[in-house]
């Protein structure tokens, strides 16, 4: 798109490939030797393959590992081994350096929402499957990258995490969750999972609050460095301003103890379906749940789906979300607004909450 800079890969280039052959329906490590490996030698891309072993393993590998003998990262898996990734190279006493190494992303996962979005940032027909995964090598044989938000969350228990998908609260979160035992199906899980959570359709009461993507105190927000990395929709403090090493300020944010500022909205519902704060354009390789979400807009896209919402007017909802017209449905009880922070304060601590997929404690 016009006006986003793009940096390039080296030729010949260096890959550490981080590939979880349990993911999806177990395929990766075979899709990866029949369809990546022999675009990226025509490409003159070397890789180094890394097959973890165990969940945090990716984590643990980029926190700790040299990583100046690669020039890219490729995660070959769903969005939870990125995540695992991000989180692994935020923890890093280097991390300002360490996150300006190119990631890229390859489908290998149920879930390949990231993969999903960039391929449609990309201008390619939607697709899946094998076909994602060769449009996918192919932006990556390309060797072009460019800037991604990633959002900052914390939590009542102190825990801080970096998330550059979504986070969500309610239905969405329990089909996710709960279909972790169909994985063997694929994206189909999803499918499956939606059908069952509908069929036992939860409330969950709770405050939400957010700031508006236009307002900041009063002003209008300020003009974006390209080249600053960027948290919760804010460029961090000037240099010198933080301990050199330390994770980045929360500059939108007041501690959880207190209430919210003045200029913050807060919904006057307190019961809901679902919230769903996303900041890719797609939540499943088959859900485009954000149309107008790009790659570092800045912008949180918060949904909320408001309690009285018919079951047969929800799969709609889900039905239209597979071509991103949802919104064209005008459905009273569904919300959306690009925010640039928000809270989520659950009235009890039942209910699944995830971030990028991954299940975190309520």
């Amino acid at each position: 798109p016009a006006g986003d800079s793009y940096g390039v890969l080296p030729r010949p280039c260096r890959a550490l490939v981080l590939l979880n052959p349990q993911s999806g329906s177990g395929r990766a490590l075979d899709d990866f030797q029949a369809v990546v490996q022999p675009m990226l030698a025509e490409a003159d891309i070397t890789t180094t393959v890394f097959v973890t072993e165990r969940p945090h393993h990716a984590h643990e590998k980029v926190r700790d590992e040299d990583l100046s003998q690669w020039d890219t990262l490729v995660v070959m898996s769903g969005d939870g081994l990125l995540f695992e990734v991000v989180n692994g190279l935020m923890e890093r006493p280097d991390w300002k350096e360490a996150m300006k190494k190119p990631l890229c992303i390859l489908p290998g996962g149920s879930g390949n929402a990231l993969a999903a979005s960039i391929n449609y940032y990309a201008g390619y027909d939607h697709v899946a499957k094998k076909k994602l995964l060769t449009n996918c090598t192919f932006i990556l044989c390309k060797g072009l990258y460019t800037q991604m938000d990633l959002v900052s969350l914390s939590t009542a228990s102190g825990k801080r995490f970096f998330s550059f998908l979504g986070f969500g609260w309610g239905f969405i979160s329990d089909v996710d969750i709960d279909s972790e035992k169909y994985r063997w199906l694929g994206s189909a899980r999803f499918t499956l999972g939606t059908l069952q959570c509908l069929a036992k359709l939860r409330v969950y009461q709770g405050r939400l609050s957010y700031l508006p993507m236009a307002t900041e105190q009063g002003s209008s927000p300020a003009p974006r460095d390209r080249q600053a990395p960027v948290t919760n929709g804010h460029i961090p403090q000037p240099a010198g301003t933080e301990a050199p090493g330390s994770p980045p300020h929360d500059s939108l944010l007041v501690p959880l103890g207190q209430p919210v500022p003045a200029h913050w909205t807060v919904v006057p519902e307190e019961e809901f379906v679902l919230v769903y704060a996303i900041y890719q354009s797609h939540l499943g390789t088959n859900l485009l749940m954000a149309p107008a979400a790009r790659l570092h807009d800045g912008c949180i896209h918060l949904f909320y789906m408001k309690a009285g919402i018919s079951r047969v007017t929800l799969l709609k909802l889900f039905l239209a979300m597979s071509r991103g017209t949802h919104l064209d449905l005008n459905c009273p009880h569904l919300c959306y607004v690009p925010v640039r922070a928000f809270r989520l304060e659950p009235r009890v601590a039942a209910g699944i909450m995830t971030v990028d997929g991954e299940a975190l404690a309520c």
